[in-house]
């Protein structure tokens, strides 16, 4: 009986730890504090040794808890939000590309692939021309390219603008048939830049389809109020077609030069550089042209009815009458044919 009551004071400064009076008396602070001025020490050895523990149990991932953490069981579900959140622990515990693809990264992998490119390498073996207009002409051949690496999720404007390709002017040599310069290029023109009308779109919807150019009108009117790209003529020049991420697109504009920056990437082709002119000069491109283009029908039509016209007058050119003076013997004998005629006309035979 006596070891019963003093097992029962012995033990009675630690149920007092538990009492109601400790958990909630008047004296809250004494909640935690208590434990260490009577000496309660709740580690987990002792937990253990009490069989509380297994002997291949994480104490801290059963318990859960970090002393020197703010997100003590008392802090109401904030500790549970920082750890669920993509920036938990120290930032050197977690890598930057693992909540967020890097921007340049992103933009590195963007590849673009011309179509067409055996037609315009053909041109540019010959030396392509444009024709430029002061209404307008479209681009032959087109620029279309074919765009892979972008961000599915991503909004992104296609843009291509003309650029010079240096600052010389030029003409064509016909005993050569060569384009040689001819001077200093003519002042620069107001900056023109073609947004497809397909902007702003994902990059998944890009990915999926040709972005063609073949909307583009060239033109050497500087007044021009139709949004065409103003170039001048007898100029080289060099077709770009840029990747602009939407957060880059602020300044982008029609009469502005194109943005530049981390979210732009520009890609350009060599076969694809021209010459601006009025008019034909070489006539192989002329042929190639009229040969390749499927709207220049009519003029493949107007020159085979042309060919058909002069096969038909040198098929009967064997009956016309020479060109040859006339004589008086000529025109007796054409007075005696027409008297044949009129007595056999009134007579008959």
């Amino acid at each position: 009986m006596s070891d019963r009551r003093r097992s029962a004071a012995a033990l009675s400064s630690r149920a007092h730890a538990f009492s109601v009076e400790a958990l909630i008396g008047s004296n809250k602070k004494r909640k935690l504090r208590g434990w260490e001025e009577k000496d309660l020490e709740l580690s987990m050895e002792s937990l253990a040794n009490n069989g509380q523990l297994g002997d291949g149990d994480d104490p801290v991932h059963c318990l859960d808890i970090d002393p020197d953490s703010e997100a003590s069981p008392g802090s109401d579900g904030e500790g549970l939000a920082e750890r669920t959140s993509c920036s938990f622990g120290s930032p050197e515990d977690l890598a930057p590309a693992a909540c967020e693809l890097s921007p340049a990264a992103s933009m590195e992998e963007i590849q673009v692939e011309l179509q067409c490119a055996d037609l315009w390498k053909r041109f540019h073996e010959i030396g392509t021309e444009m024709i430029i207009t002061k209404a307008g002409r479209r681009m032959f051949p087109a620029m279309r390219v074919k765009i892979v690496g972008l961000d599915p999720h991503q909004q992104y404007y296609i843009a291509m603008d003309i650029v010079p390709v240096d600052n010389k002017r030029y003409r064509y040599v016909y005993h050569s048939s060569k384009w040689m310069v001819a001077g200093n290029a003519d002042s620069p023109v107001p900056p023109r830049v073609y947004i497809h009308p397909d902007s702003l779109a994902s990059g998944d919807t890009w990915m999926r389809q040709v972005v063609s150019f073949d909307k583009l009108k060239l033109t050497n009117n500087e007044l021009d109020d139709q949004g065409h790209i103003i170039l001048h003529s007898m100029h080289k020049y060099q077709p770009r077609v840029h990747v602009i991420r939407k957060d880059f697109s602020s300044d982008l504009s029609p009469t502005k030069p194109v943005p530049s920056g981390e979210g732009v990437k520009t890609f350009s082709f060599p076969e694809t550089v021209f010459t601006t002119v009025t008019a034909y000069q070489n006539q192989q491109i002329t042929r190639l042209k009229i040969d390749r283009n499927p709207f220049a029908k009519g003029f493949r039509d107007s020159g085979r009815n042309r060919t058909g016209l002069e096969a038909i007058m040198e098929t009967y050119a064997f009956w016309r009458p020479p060109v040859r003076t006339l004589t008086f013997e000529d025109f007796t004998n054409m007075q005696k044919q027409q008297g044949v005629l009129v007595i056999t006309t009134c007579f008959g035979t």
